[in-house]
């Protein structure tokens, strides 16, 4: 039997604001634990919740972007339940009337081709504290600094089919919140966490599976090995006979597989009222457009641009716009470099990207700035030097050697372009090899392609790298055949 996966995430984003949803206690991570929840935040009695405005703002920026239903009138909930984490037994959250609706995510297929995805909502609540598991000696150790936390709950459609697109569309989310400016998207520090649900049912029934609920995931690679694993454990159980739980499940890295956590709570579980402390957040049009104002250039708009402005291919572009910061420094690279669009994506995507992946390093963080990266990619232009050397000297850069022309100076880099001189340094490669020389000259046309490729490489060797490969090329063909 042909199984369809069916799969829907809610991604829960924390929002970048300097102080909680419902309190002035600060949000700095890593700070000592419980230095940084308050009274408000411990539903202590006789303290009252008061919104933090900045989260709205945040909230309606989101759906704009995603071209959503922006809420007018929305409410906050109590959502009842007890956790050592969470000491006043209920989370502020929203259920009835979020303050984001029905939007949508476009994300791209390995195919090339483009998928919608449904956005359903997303909603405003508050985050839980969190409990801590080692070094406790068999105890369990409570850090309420992360309560009270603003969290963006963005519900998706289940529309997606497998765990690479459902990776692609946490990517798009993850890279939309950090243009927008609502969040920093770190996973490592709890700030962009996914809860992914998962069913698979016979190819072509229309009503779903029973699914289950993976909590917690933080890293993109986690995602989908957990989808893989999931879906494949549930199709093993039914194949035997069996009938797949709802319940929430946890995902073990280590193991590579997924464990029950709990069965699944259904909304009635919570018991949710509308809180009684905080009054309906409304919104009009202005506010909308006041908000809409600060929108930047998002990554599809820039994306497009960079494909018609640039002549890059859609591949090319997509890598360059996935994040803002990488974006704005292409182009920084392109305007100091005075064009060489195609180029400079080259050394951004390759060289560069490279180095800080091998350095762990943020691009904000690189010692080659946008400003180094062009010069040098000039001086790959006006033929001082050759691709080849550039990587020497993008080196030599990267370990703080100065600019490219002095990199180039230091360390005599300069590219050969005299004719005379190549040709010198030809005429004794030529006359060292007479043997290869007399095997090329009795070839096939077809077989002299390749044979060349020795020839250019000896000269190149002859010349430290330095002589100029274009031509080399030429001048080499044309003694070659004369």
């Amino acid at each position: 039997m042909e199984w369809e996966v069916v799969i829907g995430l809610e991604i829960h984003t924390q929002l970048a604001t300097k102080s909680k949803i419902f309190s002035g206690a600060s949000t700095t991570y890593g700070a000592e634990p419980n230095t940084q929840a308050c009274a408000v935040d411990l539903g202590l009695p006789g303290v009252l919740p008061v919104l933090n405005e900045e989260v709205v703002r945040m909230a309606a920026k989101f759906g704009l972007a995603i071209e959503a239903d922006v809420a007018r009138r929305s409410i906050f909930a109590r959502k009842n339940y007890f956790y050592p984490d969470l000491p006043k037994g209920y989370q502020i959250s929203q259920l009835e009337l979020p303050i984001v609706g029905v939007g949508h995510i476009d994300i791209e297929l390995e195919d090339g081709s483009t998928k919608r995805i449904g956005v359903t909502r997303a909603h405003l609540e508050e985050d839980a504290g969190k409990s801590l598991h080692e070094d406790f000696h068999g105890l369990t150790g409570i850090d309420l600094n992360r309560a009270g936390t603003p969290l963006l709950e963005i519900v998706s459609e289940p529309d997606l089919r497998s765990g690479k697109e459902a990776v692609a569309y946490v990517k798009k989310i993850h890279s939309l919140v950090r243009y927008i400016e609502i969040s920093d998207g770190n996973m490592q520090e709890g700030s962009f966490r996914c809860d992914v649900n998962v069913s698979v049912r016979p190819m072509g029934q229309e009503e779903f599976g029973t699914r289950a609920e993976i909590k917690n995931l933080n890293s993109f690679r986690f995602i989908e090995r957990a989808i893989e694993h999931e879906v494949e454990r549930q199709i093993d159980i039914i194949e035997d006979g069996g009938k797949v739980v709802q319940e929430t499940r946890l995902y073990d890295p280590d193991k590579g597989e997924t464990r029950s956590m709990r069965s699944k709570e259904e909304a009635n579980d919570y018991r949710y009222f509308p809180d009684p402390d905080l009054l309906p957040v409304t919104i009009d049009d202005d506010y909308l457009e006041v908000v809409r104002a600060t929108l930047p250039e998002l990554p599809d708009e820039k994306r497009d641009r960079f494909i018609e402005q640039y002549g890059l291919s859609g591949y090319d572009a997509g890598v360059l716009t996935a994040s803002r910061e990488m974006g704005d420094f292409y182009e920084q690279v392109v305007a100091g470099a005075g064009g060489e669009a195609k180029l400079c994506a080259n050394w951004v995507m390759g060289e560069l990207s490279g180095a800080l992946n091998k350095d762990s390093k943020e691009l904000s963080e690189s010692p080659v700035t946008a400003e180094l990266l062009a010069g040098m990619i000039k001086r790959i232009s006006d033929n001082t030097i050759s691709g080849k050397i550039a990587k020497d000297v993008f080196e030599a850069m990267w370990n703080g050697e100065g600019d490219a022309d002095a990199v180039i100076d230091a360390k005599g880099l300069k590219q050969i372009t005299d004719s005379g001189a190549i040709e010198a340094i030809i005429d004794e490669v030529l006359a060292n090899n007479a043997e290869q020389v007399e095997n090329y000259r009795q070839a096939e046309d077809k077989k002299k392609g390749k044979m060349i490729g020795f020839f250019v490489g000896q000269i190149m060797k002859a010349s430290q790298g330095k002589a100029n490969p274009g031509q080399v090329n030429q001048l080499l063909k044309s003694k070659l055949d004369s």
